[in-house]
């Protein structure tokens, strides 16, 4: 990301915000993004976010997010540039305690029941099943055969198993529902990093709450949708889809959903030189999924 930019970017908020800046520091940056917080000549601090490409228009999403009367952070002053966002925030401050999945749970509730979403994209039954075979190509155009098999598999019986997509709930997703994205500071609880925001099948989101990185857990996530539907979530959310358990459904369509997204950071570059690991990991959760979806 050009520093360069996000400076003139900061630089134009603090004019916005009518103000000047007294200390900067960051809480977590990433290559494509970043959070800072700002102390101002004034004594009151507030939080910096920056974000390019795919994630340059979260401040759409906290707007349909607040319209909804969702908790999440006020934008004190937002720029968006092409290809760059930058937002002043509240400072929520340190997070007090962890989020549970009885948190995740009865939030994700609130998220799904926002059906308003207006520009936001909509992932329904056709997207869905063309992610595949969108996977597959792009696979094929960087040489990347590992994964190749599992996504032709996938591809094979996903318009069937992509049935019931539409079944509530089906309305905002938050799109990276990990506890992460429920902070419980002194003024609150907020929902942070709507980056990828989308309106679609909620299910997906409870299937993201327990994160990759392990084997996926039907039985684990079952349990969290019986306390999802316990908060407010939709009896539908039980019930089967494409001819399978919605919590194997939820999980398959979670890692094929990944998996598009790690690859179309491929085709924009965003790899940086770890192409390998991230063909790596498309392989691993097109595998995982061909295995949840019966493919």
């Amino acid at each position: 990301m050009d520093t360069t930019e996000v400076d003139a970017v900061l630089d134009w908020l603090l004019n916005q915000y009518g103000t000047s800046l007294s200390d900067r520091r960051p809480i977590r940056v990433w290559g494509r993004s970043g959070v800072e917080r700002l102390r101002l000549r004034n004594g009151a601090t507030v939080v910096f976010k920056y974000a390019e490409g795919p994630f340059a228009d979260e401040h759409i999403a906290l707007g349909i997010a607040q319209e909804a009367g969702l908790p999440v952070p006020r934008r004190l002053a937002v720029v968006r540039r092409p290809g760059l966002l930058g937002m002043f925030m509240d400072d929520l401050g340190p997070a007090l305690r962890e989020a549970t999945d009885d948190d995740g749970a009865r939030l994700a509730a609130a998220v799904h029941r926002v059906t308003a979403t207006g520009s936001l994209p909509v992932l329904d039954a056709r997207r869905l099943a063309g992610m595949p075979r969108s996977i597959a190509a792009c696979l094929r155009r960087i040489g990347g055969s590992t994964g190749l098999e599992a996504a032709h598999a996938l591809d094979k019986v996903a318009a069937d198993r992509a049935a019931g997509t539409d079944l509530p709930p089906f309305g905002l997703c938050h799109s990276e529902w990990h506890p992460t994205s429920v902070h419980h500071g002194e003024s609150g609880v907020h929902l942070l990093d709507f980056a990828r925001a989308f309106r679609g099948p909620g299910l997906l989101d409870l299937a993201s709450w327990h994160g990759t990185v392990t084997a996926p857990d039907p039985q684990r996530l079952t349990e969290l949708l019986e306390a999802y539907i316990a908060a407010g979530g939709p009896e539908t959310a039980r019930a089967r889809r494409g001819s399978l358990p919605a919590a194997r459904w939820a999980l398959g369509w979670h890692r094929v959903w990944a998996a598009d997204w790690f690859t179309h950071q491929l085709t924009i570059g965003w790899a940086d030189g770890a192409e390998e690991t991230w063909t790596a990991a498309i392989t691993r959760h097109l595998t995982d999924a061909a295995d949840l979806l019966n493919a």
